[in-house]
């Protein structure tokens, strides 16, 4: 079992930044990739970033490129998003996930394992 801490939500103004975390915890060892997803409300949830653990690698948001930048930290098992250039559509909870063992896309929820209870981000212009 997986559990998952979100951190570092918050209001700000466009243009401004802001660093979400995510600490994972129990279970580490078996991680495949993290991820970031966000909801606004009246939304669908969507796929903004992930990283695979092991290599780095990292796939983004159409929405977010070029603005946003996810990290790890594998030894404190912790995934970052660094969210530059922040507008007022970027307002939503934001919540990290797990993938264990990838069954399907990466940019899709169902392929996400555990998640994380999520941290409101609101941007104001």
């Amino acid at each position: 079992q997986v559990q998952l801490v979100e951190s570092g939500g918050g209001l700000v103004q466009a243009g401004d930044s802001l660093r979400l975390s995510c600490a994972a915890s129990g279970g580490t060892f078996s991680m495949y990739a993290m991820g970031w997803f966000r909801q606004a409300p009246g939304k669908e949830r969507e796929f903004v970033a992930a990283i695979r653990w092991s290599g780095g690698r990292t796939s983004y948001a159409d929405s977010v490129k070029g603005r946003f930048t996810i990290s790890r930290d594998n030894a404190k098992n912790t995934v970052y998003l660094q969210m530059n250039s922040l507008k007022p559509e970027d307002t939503a909870v934001y919540s990290c996930a797990v993938i264990q063992r990838l069954r399907f896309g990466i940019g899709g929820a169902d392929a996400y394992d555990y998640w994380g209870q999520g941290t409101q981000v609101t941007v104001s212009s």
